[in-house]
C-alpha cells in the first residue's frame, strides 16, 4: 500500500512536470509582432500551451468578450474552450479600474496562465486582439496544426495614442453585401481600431431603407448604367441596372455586429450636395424640379430616355462628379424631409455622431433661385456660402435636439461654423487646423495621406494596377503620417480626436478590390493612430508587416502584395 503511494505520487509529480514542456522556453523578438505597436513589451520566458483543458473565466459584464475569445479558440484549435463565469479559468479576464487610460489594458502571459485586464470591456477586448497576434497566423484558417499550440510569455501594457481611430467605406457609388461589411468591420477590429464610418447616399445610389420615403429605394437605389473607364469622356456607359440598398433590418444587424467587436458605426446622410439619388426620387427636393439633370454623357442614356418618357427630368448619376442639382435650402418642405430621415436612422445608429457631409455642394442652383434668395434676405445672410452654414446649423439643431452630434467635411466651415460641430479635415490639413483654432473637435483624413483610393505605386507603374482615381499613397507615407500639425499650440491639438482612412469605391466595384486597396495600408494608419509618435519606427514596422502579411493570407483577404517587394522608395 505504502509503495503503491509513492509510485502514485512519483507519478504525478512527473505528469505535473509535463503537463507544459514549454515552461522554460527562450522566446525571441520575432515572437511579438504586433501591429499596432504596444506601448510597452516586455520579453519572458516560457510559453503557454493551450489544452482541452483550457478555459477562459471573467465575470458576467465580460460576457461578449469571453464568448468572443472562447469561440475563436473553439473554432481554430478545434477544441472546446468554453468561457466561464462561476469558476477561475487559465485565461482570465478583468476589469481593472487602475488603469487610467480609457481603452487601456494589460497583457500577462505566464507559462501557467493568461490574465487580460482592462480599464473597461473595450480594453479587455483589444488585450484579447492582441493575444490573438500571439498566436500562430496560421490558426486563423481553421486548420489545426499538428504542432502544439503556444503563447509566448509576456507583459504589455497598452492604450491608444487617439480616441477616434476609423476607417470610412463608401456604398453610394458600390454596394457590397452584408457579409463583406462584417468583415470589413473585423478587419478594422484587427487593427484596433473603433470606428466604421458608412457613406450611405451619393448622387449615384441611396442605400438605406426609409419607410416614410419608399421611392429612396424604390427609384434612388438604382442606376442604368456605370462609366466604363476612368472618366466617361475615355470610354462610355455600359447601360446596365446597378442597385441595392441595406434594409433596416439589416442595419441593425449590422451595427449590432460592429457593437459586439467594440466599434461605432456612425452614417453619412450627404447634405446639401451629393443629392441626385434623393433629388431622383423626389423631384421637390430639387430649386428646379423641371429641369433635368442629364450631364452631356447620358442625355441619350437608358436612364436619359426613360426618364424624359415617364415625364420625370431628373436621374440617379451614372458618372461620377459633383453635380449642381442640391438639395433647396429655400424649401421648407427640404428640411421637413431631411428632419423625416434622419428620424429613421436615429433609432438604427446608438452613436454619437451623425455625418452629414456638407461637401463638394456647388451654389449655381442656390444663386438663380428665388426661394432660396429670400432665405438668404429674410435671415440676413451675406451669400451662399452662409446659406449653406444656415441649412448645416439648422439640421445640427435638429439633431442636437436628439441627443446627436454631427460631423462634416471641412466644407462646413464655409461661411460659419456650426456650433457644436466636429470637421473631418479632407481638403489637406488646412480645415482641421482652422477648426481646432476655433476650438472644435477635428479628425484628420487629408487626401495627402489617407485617402486609399489612390493608387499603391508610382505613376509609371499605373498600367500594371486595377483602375484607381489616381495619385500615389504608399503604405510608407501613410505611416509617416502625424495627424497633429505643427501649426497647432499644445493646447489646440488636444481638439485633435484622430485619424481615418477613407475607401471612396467609383472604382471599386467588387470586395476584393476593397481589400486590396485598404491592406496593408490600414495596417499603417492603425499605428498611427495608436502607438506614440516617438515609438513609431518605418524599418521595425516593416520588419512586422511581414507577419501581418502572414495573417492576410491565413484570414483569405486580398491585399497589394507588391508592396511587400523591395522598392526603390523602401516601401515593403
Amino acid at each position: 500500500m505504502k509503495r503503491s503511494l509513492i509510485v502514485l505520487l512519483v507519478s504525478s509529480i512527473l505528469i505535473s512536470a509535463c503537463v507544459n514542456p514549454y515552461k522554460n522556453s527562450q522566446n525571441m523578438v520575432s515572437d511579438y509582432l504586433i501591429i499596432p505597436k504596444p506601448q510597452s513589451l516586455e520579453i519572458s520566458q516560457g510559453r503557454f500551451l493551450i489544452t482541452p483543458q483550457t478555459k477562459i473565466s471573467g465575470t458576467s459584464d465580460l460576457e461578449n468578450e469571453g464568448q468572443y475569445l472562447a469561440s475563436f479558440l473553439t473554432l481554430t484549435t478545434k477544441m472546446n474552450i468554453p468561457f466561464v463565469t462561476q469558476s477561475s479559468g487559465t485565461i482570465e479576464l478583468k476589469i481593472d479600474k487602475n488603469i487610467k487610460e480609457d481603452e487601456g489594458y494589460i497583457l500577462l502571459v505566464t507559462s501557467d496562465k493568461i490574465l487580460i485586464s482592462g480599464k473597461n470591456s473595450t480594453g479587455v477586448f483589444y488585450g484579447i486582439q492582441t493575444l490573438k497576434q500571439l498566436l500562430p497566423a496560421s490558426l486563423e484558417t481553421g486548420k489545426t496544426s499538428t504542432n502544439k499550440i503556444t503563447i509566448p510569455a509576456v507583459t504589455i501594457k497598452d492604450n491608444p495614442r487617439f480616441s477616434y481611430r476609423g476607417m470610412h467605406l463608401d456604398v453610394g457609388r458600390h454596394i457590397f453585401p452584408v457579409s463583406f461589411i462584417k468583415k470589413y468591420i473585423d478587419l478594422i477590429a484587427l487593427h484596433k481600431m473603433n470606428t466604421l464610418h458608412w457613406h450611405l447616399t451619393e448622387d449615384q445610389g441611396w442605400r438605406i431603407e426609409i419607410k416614410k420615403y419608399p421611392k429612396l429605394t424604390e427609384v434612388g437605389s438604382k442606376r442604368y448604367g456605370t462609366i466604363t473607364g476612368h472618366f466617361h469622356q475615355e470610354t462610355g456607359n455600359d447601360e446596365t441596372e446597378y442597385g441595392g440598398f441595406y434594409t433596416q433590418e439589416e442595419v441593425k444587424d449590422i451595427v449590432k455586429y460592429a457593437t459586439q467587436r467594440h466599434i461605432t458605426v456612425i452614417p453619412e446622410i450627404e447634405l446639401p450636395g451629393h443629392a441626385s439619388a434623393a433629388i431622383a426620387s423626389y423631384t421637390f427636393l430639387s430649386c428646379f424640379p423641371d429641369e433635368p439633370t442629364f450631364v452631356t454623357n447620358n442625355m441619350g442614356s437608358k436612364a436619359g430616355k426613360e426618364a424624359q418618357a415617364k415625364g420625370s427630368s431628373k436621374i440617379v448619376q451614372e458618372t461620377w462628379g459633383v453635380f449642381d442639382d442640391v438639395f433647396c435650402a429655400g424649401n421648407e418642405k427640404t428640411f421637413t424631409f431631411l428632419e423625416d430621415v434622419l428620424a429613421e436612422i436615429i433609432p438604427l445608429f446608438p452613436s454619437e455622431y451623425v455625418h452629414i457631409g456638407g461637401d463638394e455642394c456647388p451654389k449655381s442652383n442656390w444663386q438663380r433661385c428665388p426661394a432660396c434668395q429670400k432665405r438668404i434676405k429674410d435671415n440676413k445672410l451675406a451669400d451662399e456660402h452662409e446659406l449653406q452654414s444656415y441649412f448645416i446649423q439648422r439640421i445640427e439643431k435638429y439633431l442636437n435636439t436628439k441627443g446627436k452630434k454631427i460631423i462634416g467635411w471641412d466644407e462646413i466651415l464655409e461661411g460659419g461654423l456650426a456650433p457644436n460641430a466636429t470637421v473631418m479635415s479632407w481638403r489637406g490639413e488646412k480645415g482641421g487646423i482652422e477648426a481646432a483654432k476655433q476650438h472644435h473637435n477635428v479628425i484628420m483624413t487629408p487626401g495627402t495621406h489617407c485617402y486609399f483610393d489612390k493608387y499603391q505605386v508610382d505613376k509609371q507603374d499605373y498600367a500594371k494596377e486595377p483602375l484607381a482615381i489616381g495619385g500615389f499613397i504608399s503604405v510608407e507615407k501613410v505611416y509617416s503620417y502625424d495627424p497633429t500639425p505643427d501649426a497647432l499650440t499644445a493646447e489646440e491639438k488636444k481638439y485633435i480626436l484622430g485619424a481615418q482612412g477613407n475607401v471612396w469605391t467609383e472604382y471599386m466595384d467588387t470586395t476584393n478590390y476593397v481589400e486590396y486597396m485598404v491592406l496593408p495600408r490600414m495596417s499603417a494608419l492603425s499605428e498611427v493612430v495608436w502607438t506614440p509618435k516617438e515609438n513609431k519606427n518605418w524599418n521595425d514596422f516593416k520588419f512586422r508587416l511581414n507577419t501581418m502579411k502572414v495573417l492576410y493570407d491565413a484570414l483569405g483577404v486580398n491585399y497589394a502584395k507588391h508592396v511587400f517587394e523591395t522598392k526603390k522608395d523602401n516601401t515593403p
